[in-house]
């Protein structure tokens, strides 16, 4: 079975058509204020959407704001959030709404340990090599 891409049961096609009054009122409160703050690294992100929406080029948006709840208007785009290092590709679904940019680019990776060292015990060569 195919998974139904949706938000508070709403498609896609209807959440770009949401003014940004109604997409608040369905959002919980911590989304809701943040939005309504505006940050100036969130005001000058919104600057840059509007702009990269003029453009003809599809490229994606290069941001350092992890902190920005992502927007029914964003449906579609492709940000390059940036996770400390690099920057990291997020393409935004209906599923990531009320969610902020940092969630989808992790900071952290996973440790892979290899075979024993040099000055390990006896008793630890014998054990397996993780793969």
């Amino acid at each position: 079975m195919a998974e139904r891409i949706a938000f508070k049961g709403m498609f896609p096609s209807e959440l770009e058509k949401l003014t940004d009054e109604q997409y608040l009122g369905m959002i919980k409160a911590r989304q809701r204020r943040s939005i309504k703050r505006k940050s100036l690294a969130y005001r000058k992100l919104l600057e840059k959407i509007e702009k990269f929406k003029n453009e003809k080029k599809q490229k994606p948006i290069r941001t350092h704001t992890r902190e920005a709840v992502i927007l029914p208007s964003w449906i579609g785009l492709t940000f390059e959030v940036h996770n400390g290092k690099t920057f990291q590709p997020v393409s935004i679904t209906a599923n990531m709404l009320g969610h902020r940019l940092g969630e989808y680019a992790y900071t952290t990776k996973s440790v892979v340990h290899s075979a024993p060292g040099i000055s390990a015990t006896k008793g630890s060569k014998f054990i397996g090599e993780k793969k």
